[in-house]
């Protein structure tokens, strides 16, 4: 599953409505962070991956901004990443704005995303062998 996370409900309808106008199946939970939209892998090829993850950005700089008009905005901004765990399930790892924005800097989505899938991995199946036997 490719979790895609929305803070307002508006927004989080749009791409819906944007997912179904490309004949894709999803499903919306809700989620201690906001709400979440799952679409399934399976029916993704890279090309149309990339354009999900385009608009998705898109949607994401309009609810930032919608975020920032309201008086308590900025004292409510959040960020995370996906991170694929080892039985396969999948989580968001809350990370403070500063540190999202400072990973993104620096990163690729796909760099950040094999981080804290390594970091999950190395967290929940330790292997204490010494690092240069790896």
């Amino acid at each position: 599953m490719l979790d895609f996370i929305f803070f307002d409900a508006g927004i989080r309808e749009r791409f819906v409505d944007y997912l179904k106008s490309l004949l894709l199946a999803c499903t919306v939970r809700d989620d201690h962070f906001g709400w979440v939209v799952a679409v399934p892998e399976a029916q993704l090829t890279d090309a149309l991956m990339h354009e999900l993850e385009a608009t998705y950005d898109t949607l994401l700089d309009e609810q930032m901004r919608l975020t920032e008009q309201q008086a308590d905005g900025l004292k409510r901004h959040v960020a995370g990443f996906h991170v694929d765990l080892p039985d396969g399930q999948t989580s968001m790892v809350a990370v403070a704005p500063e540190i999202a924005s400072r990973l993104m800097a620096h990163f690729t989505l796909d760099e950040i995303h094999a981080l804290f899938a390594a970091v999950a991995r190395s967290a929940l199946q330790p292997d204490n062998d010494p690092i240069c036997k790896m």
